[in-house]
């Protein structure tokens, strides 16, 4: 699974090395979680250039496969957070939901979001940077 700051660099094509990792995977490899559609919706809203944000978003999510967040994905979070946060250690509402997914569906997270994602107990993280 993609993360938020990594489809960023995909759709803005400003990351020669992400572009190629992308290219070199088959598409039925790559997805996102539904909550990683919403950061990105959120910024072609906020945007200036809101009608070519979203022409290029609407591209890449023809690309990747969107999995919605279920529902038994919550029991994951509550344990990721509580763990986190006993630890004095949280991490963002949406990186949380972003974990949980990931670990729900058994994947493997992409992310230049390393540190973050590090605390988190049984995610597997992949680096881009």
């Amino acid at each position: 699974m993609l993360d938020t700051n990594i489809c960023i660099h995909a759709i803005k094509r400003n990351e020669p090395e992400i572009v190629r990792r992308l290219e070199r995977t088959r598409p039925r490899d790559v997805a996102i979680s539904g909550v990683v559609a919403a950061e990105l919706w959120t910024g072609v809203i906020k945007s200036r250039e809101r009608q070519r944000n979203e022409l290029a978003l609407k591209d890449f999510l023809a690309f990747v496969e969107v999995l919605d967040w279920p529902s038994e994905a919550a029991r994951v979070y509550g344990e990721i957070r509580a763990a986190l946060e006993a630890k004095g250690r949280p991490i963002g509402a949406m990186d949380l939901l972003i974990a949980a997914h990931t670990i729900h569906a058994r994947a493997v997270l992409a992310t230049r979001n390393r540190d973050e994602f590090a605390r988190v107990d049984g995610l597997r993280v992949e680096s881009w940077d």
